[in-house]
């Protein structure tokens, strides 16, 4: 039986769809995985896309008020945040040899990990 590949999602970029191919060429994927995918594949291209912004600009930017961090570099740490919590969500294996038995995925968690506030001692 051969596996039929689930095209990238319309108007991927280049990184989106290599890591779009890289996981599914290894893993089958559930529906609601796939939807989980198509948003690291969104946020990979958005990265990219900042990342030109940064290299043209330069990190530190001039404003009225002086220099200043490149908005483009502050928006691509959060997404590297939000690339990093998708990628957790999907928990697909690190790849370390002795972590996993061989193509088997980590337990499914109840939910993905979020931020967590700092609770009052009463």
């Amino acid at each position: 039986m051969t596996k039929t590949k689930t095209p990238a999602p319309t108007g991927a970029g280049k990184a989106g769809a290599a890591l779009w191919g890289s996981v599914l060429d290894v893993y089958d994927l559930e529906e609601h995985e796939l939807a989980v995918l198509r948003e690291a594949v969104r946020t990979v291209d958005l990265l990219d896309e900042l990342d030109g912004i940064i290299k043209t600009e330069g990190a530190v930017v001039t404003s009225p008020q002086g220099a200043k961090a490149n908005p483009a570099a502050v928006e691509a740490r959060q997404q590297r945040i939000a690339l990093a919590r998708l990628l957790a969500a999907l928990r697909l294996p690190s790849g370390e040899e002795g972590d996993q038995a061989a193509g088997a995925r980590p337990q499914r968690r109840v939910g993905a990990r979020g931020v967590y506030g700092v609770r009052s001692v009463s």
